[in-house]
């Protein structure tokens, strides 16, 4: 049972699984929602904090990866950067999770020029959010369909 919390965990923590995925996938195994909901949120929360943290460091490394790709710009940067002109640093990290990614939105809103302090509140104010939609929506969801009549 430890095995499958800390499974949550480690996916909640990497990009692209994150909380949208593992909430409701744990929710659905049978695993009790609040865990699921706390260890999702801190999973995502610590590698979201890593990367505002060392995002110097971060961007550095990644723009040298996406140049030796041959890359320069991708879709999900595209998606991100409209959202920001539309909506600013709220937007992006309300946004972000379900459209792009939560490392993604940290990454693109700092690059925008987003400080580290306001991507920081922004970030843990929409995973909070999202952490908690997709679990009660989820839990009451599936505690829906498999009542019985």
């Amino acid at each position: 049972m430890i095995y499958e919390y800390f499974l949550i965990f480690l996916g909640a923590a990497i990009p692209w699984f994150e909380i949208a995925l593992v909430i409701p996938l744990g929710i659905v195994w049978g695993l009790s929602p609040f865990w699921v909901m706390l260890l999702a949120f801190v999973g995502n929360m610590l590698t979201v904090l890593a990367l505002i943290v060392g995002f110097d460091k971060f961007r550095n490394w990644y723009t040298k990866r996406q140049e030796a790709k041959g890359k320069t710009v991708n879709k999900k940067s595209d998606r991100a950067k409209r959202i920001w002109n539309k909506y600013g640093l709220p937007g992006l990290a309300l946004l972000g999770p379900l459209l792009i990614g939560t490392h993604i939105a940290a990454f693109i809103g700092m690059t925008l020029g987003a400080t580290k302090k306001n991507t920081t509140i922004w970030l843990t104010i929409s995973i909070g959010l999202w952490t908690l939609a997709l679990g009660i929506l989820t839990a009451l969801g599936f505690d829906f369909f498999t009542r019985a009549t």
